[in-house]
C-alpha cells in the first residue's frame, strides 16, 4: 500500500500523495510559434516501479497514471470541478450521480462505461485490495453501481464533504486491466490521451498519442494544435543534470527544487508554479519505536530552529508550514501550525528527555533503562541539495540533544516502501501534498499500515474527536474544524508541516499546465 506524493518526485513538492491541487501561474520564455508533433521529454527523480495506477499515489507515478488514464471528473486552476470521463454531476446529501461521457474509448478500442467506473471504485473500496485511495479520495464505505452505461450512481456511507474533489485523483482502469491487474504493472489499460509503447524500468518510459480523444479535462482533445506526438520520461534522479540538460534543449520539462532553479530562472525559460509543501516530518509511533514516547518528539521538535531550517530545505524560496492541505487552490484557507508547534529551545529539550527518563551517557548519547535512544531517519533525495543540508542541520541539533540518528537518504519509491512496508525508520520526511483537508485523514488517523495509510500509527483523540465535528459540515464551512483538528496533531508532535515552497517547473521549447501534476493534454511544443 502507497500513497505520497511529493515535491521530490514529478511534482517538485514534498511528496506521498500529491492529492487534487489546481496550478499556479505561468510565465517566462518557450514564447516560440506553436508547432505541431514532436517529442516532448521530461524528467522524473526516480522510477515508480508497478505502473497500476490504483495501487500508489506516490507522484512518480501519479504524474505518468495522467498520461494514459482519466479521472470521472478534473479540478482545472482555480480548484473548480470540470468534466473529464463524465459529462455530468450532482452531489445530493449521501447521493453522488454522475453521467459519463458518450463515446468514451480505451486505447484497445473498446468502450469506457458506467458499469466500468463502478468497478474501478467498487475493487478500490474493498479493503481487501490495500489500495491507497480508499478513505483518501474514495470515501470507505462507498457503494457505486451503474443502471445503464452512463449512469453511475455512489451512494455514501456518510457525509463527505470534498467527494468530488477526490474523485479528480482516482485513475479509472479499463475492462482489459481490471480482469488481469497483473498486467498494470508492466502496461496501460486507460482512456487517457498516451498509451504507454515502449517501458525501460530506471530508463525510460516512452508514451504515444492517441488519436480521436475528446474528453480530457474540461473538454481537452489531442486534436489541438502543438500536442506532442510522443512523451518521452527519463529517469534522471541528480537534479542539476536534469537543469542542464533543460539548458541544453535535451528536456523540455522538469521541476526544480533547489538552487539550480535560480539559475534557470535567470535562462527566462518557461516555468509553471504551485505552491505545495516541500518539508514534513513525521515519527513512527509503533509498539517499541522511541518515537511513540511524546516527550521524545517533542524534544526532537524544540531542538530544532525550523525556521531556518525551512530555508535551509527550500534553499531560501520558501518559508514555513501553515496546514496539511496547503497544495493550491487550498480547499480552506489558514495556518493550523504556527500557534501549536513548541518553539526552539535546547534547554528545555534536554530537560524534557531527562524527566521522561532519558539520560545522557559518558558518550553523550542518551538511553533510558539501559535502551540507547538511536534513531532512523529518512528522506528523499529528491529534495535535492537543499535537503542534503537540512538533514544535515537537524542531524547536528539532534546530536547536540543526544541522540544517535542513522540517516538513510533514499529516492521517493524508496522511501514509500521504508515508511509503508518494512516500518524501519523512526522519522521521516515524507510530504503528503493534498488540497482539501479530508484527504489527510487516513495517514493521521485510523487503520495503521499494512491495514490502512496510517504510516506513523498516530492516535489522537483530539483530531479524531475535530475531524467528526468537521465532517457534519459542506464543504469549506467547515474549514475552521479541519484547522483546529490538525492543530491537535501539530501540538502533540505526531507530524506537521515545516516548509512550504512555490514548486517551479521549467520548460524550453514548449508550455504546459501544472495542476496537482503536469495536465499532458495543455502540453504545447514550440519552435526553438
Amino acid at each position: 500500500m502507497r500513497l505520497v506524493r511529493t515535491v521530490a518526485g514529478a511534482c517538485v513538492v514534498g511528496t506521498v500523495l500529491t492529492a487534487c491541487g489546481g496550478g499556479g501561474g505561468n510565465s517566462g520564455g518557450s514564447s516560440g510559434e506553436v508547432v505541431d508533433g514532436g517529442d516532448f521529454s521530461m524528467a522524473l527523480s526516480s522510477d515508480p516501479g508497478s505502473l497500476d495506477p490504483q495501487l500508489s499515489a506516490a507522484s512518480n507515478l501519479f504524474q505518468l497514471s495522467h498520461f494514459a488514464y482519466d479521472s470521472l471528473v478534473s479540478l482545472n486552476g482555480k480548484g473548480e470541478v470540470v468534466s473529464e470521463l463524465a459529462e455530468d454531476w450532482k452531489v445530493d446529501g449521501t447521493t453522488v450521480t454522475l453521467t459519463i461521457n458518450d463515446g468514451v474509448t480505451c486505447a484497445d478500442g473498446s468502450p469506457f462505461t458506467a458499469k466500468d467506473a463502478a468497478a474501478n471504485l467498487t475493487w478500490i473500496a474493498d479493503p481487501n485490495n490495500q489500495s491507497p485511495f480508499l478513505g483518501v479520495f474514495v470515501p470507505a464505505g462507498v457503494q457505486a453501481t451503474a443502471t445503464d452505461d452512463t449512469t453511475l450512481t455512489l451512494t455514501l456511507a456518510g457525509p463527505a464533504p470534498f467527494v468530488l474533489n477526490g474523485l479528480a485523483g482516482v485513475p479509472m482502469v479499463c475492462a482489459s486491466g481490471l480482469a488481469d491487474r497483473s498486467t498494470l504493472a508492466k502496461e496501460t489499460a486507460g482512456t487517457g490521451p498516451y498509451e504507454l509503447t515502449e517501458a525501460v524500468p530506471s530508463d525510460h518510459y516512452t508514451y504515444t498519442k492517441r488519436d480521436g480523444y475528446t474528453w480530457g479535462p474540461d473538454g481537452a482533445s489531442t486534436s489541438t494544435k502543438g500536442l506532442p506526438d510522443t512523451i518521452t520520461v527519463k529517469i534522471i534522479q541528480n537534479e542539476t543534470t536534469a537543469a542542464n540538460l533543460l539548458l541544453s534543449g535535451e528536456l523540455n520539462y522538469s521541476s526544480i527544487v533547489g538552487p539550480d532553479a535560480e539559475r534557470l530562472d535567470k535562462a527566462g525559460l518557461f516555468k509553471a508554479t504551485q505552491t505545495a509543501v516541500l518539508g514534513e516530518q513525521w515519527f513512527n509511533q509503533a509498539d517499541g519505536r522511541p518515537t511513540a514516547d511524546p516527550a521524545v518528539r517533542t524534544a526532537l521538535v524544540q531542538a530544532v530552529d525550523l525556521d531556518q531550517l525551512a530555508k535551509v530545505i527550500t534553499s531560501n524560496r520558501g518559508g514555513p508550514g501553515t496546514q496539511f492541505a496547503a497544495t493550491s487552490p487550498s480547499a480552506c484557507q489558514g495556518n493550523s501550525v504556527k500557534d501549536a508547534l513548541p518553539g526552539h529551545d535546547l534547554d528545555a529539550a534536554k530537560k524534557a528527555l531527562d524527566d521522561a527518563g532519558w539520560k545522557a551517557g559518558s558518550d553523550g548519547i542518551r538511553a533510558k533503562d539501559g535502551t540507547p535512544l538511536a534513531l532512523t531517519f529518512v528522506y528523499d533525495t529528491g529534495l535535492g541539495t537543499g535537503g542534503s543540508a537540512a538533514a544535515e542541520l537537524v542531524n547536528k541539533a539532534w546530536k547536540d540533544l543526544g541522540v544517535d540518528v542513522t540517516t538513510k537518504p533514499q529516492d521517493e519509491t524508496a522511501v514509500v516502501q521504508t515508511v509503508f512496508s518494512t516500518g524501519d525508520w523512526d522519522i521521516s520526511w515524507v510530504p503528503v501534498n493534498i488540497s482539501s483537508p479530508d484527504q489527510i485523514v487516513p495517514f493521521l488517523s485510523g487503520p495503521a499500515v499494512p491495514d490502512g495509510n496510517n504510516f506513523a500509527h498516530i492516535s489522537n483523540a483530539d483530531y479524531d474527536a475535530g475531524i467528526a465535528q468537521a465532517m457534519t459540515k459542506n464543504g469549506a464551512e467547515g474549514c475552521d474544524d479541519w484547522l483546529k483538528a490538525e492543530s491537535a496533531i501539530v501540538r502533540d508532535a505526531d507530524a506537521f508541516p515545516f516548509a512550504n515552497q512555490e514548486a517551479t517547473f521549467f520548460g524550453k521549447n514548449a508550455t504546459f499546465e501544472v495542476n496537482d501534476v503536469l495536465q499532458p493534454t495543455s502540453i504545447r511544443m514550440t519552435a526553438g
